[in-house]
């Protein structure tokens, strides 16, 4: 099943095979860290009901992972059926492969590159904080305005600050072009988190 979703949602093709949801035994370290980041704010829902933030851990060496589904952001503690199992990005094509209960979040494709052009990193966090993104703007590496989110050009955007800046050893950056996003990443979810949290202290 293919869908090609708007402004506030999907904006590459999502290649979705529908199956049950997730063990518990699969999502139990993601939905701890999702949870602290929903009580906290980082991940959420606007008043016009658009939903914002995600988290994935990978799965395997080939850099598929499990992430929160699209729309989920509102929902306060998500369960297995809220989350999809990315199988393949194609970056030139502008698809994703998916599988799950739901279709993977549209942020996937950020998430994508992060896994495939840094093996040692399994755990991956996009979020949303005006004041910390306000604060981090160009003072950590930074995504260009004319890329917006979910898009190729973001994807590419991310592999060339980590081959061209520190982001490798820093961890995080922000998003000119989708005011509020921040990215987080690290060998664990809990060294992701710590890294938010940690920024969060200085702004």
């Amino acid at each position: 099943m293919q869908h090609a979703i708007d402004e506030g949602y999907l904006k590459f093709r999502a290649v979705w095979t529908q199956t049950p949801p997730l063990p518990d035994t699969e999502i139990a370290e993601l939905n701890h860290w999702r949870s602290e980041l929903f009580d906290r704010g980082l991940i959420g829902v606007y008043e016009n009901g658009i939903g914002f933030g995600n988290i994935s851990r990978r799965v395997n060496a080939a850099g598929q992972f499990i992430i929160s589904g699209t729309a989920t952001g509102g929902i306060p503690r998500l369960n297995g059926a809220h989350y999809a199992i990315v199988r393949q990005a194609d970056l030139a094509e502008n698809a994703l492969h998916c599988e799950g209960p739901v279709i993977a979040s549209s942020e996937s494709m950020s998430h994508a590159v992060i896994y495939r052009e840094c093996p040692e990193i399994n755990g991956v966090i996009h979020i949303h904080h005006l004041k910390l993104w306000q604060f981090l703007l160009h003072r950590v590496p930074t995504t260009p305005l004319s890329a917006t989110y979910g898009t190729p050009e973001m994807a590419w955007s991310i592999m060339a600050l980590l081959k061209e800046t520190a982001l490798p050893s820093l961890r995080i950056f922000v998003m000119e072009g989708h005011e509020e996003g921040i990215f987080a990443f690290g060998e664990t979810l809990e060294a992701a988190a710590s890294v938010i949290l940690e920024y969060l202290k200085l702004k």
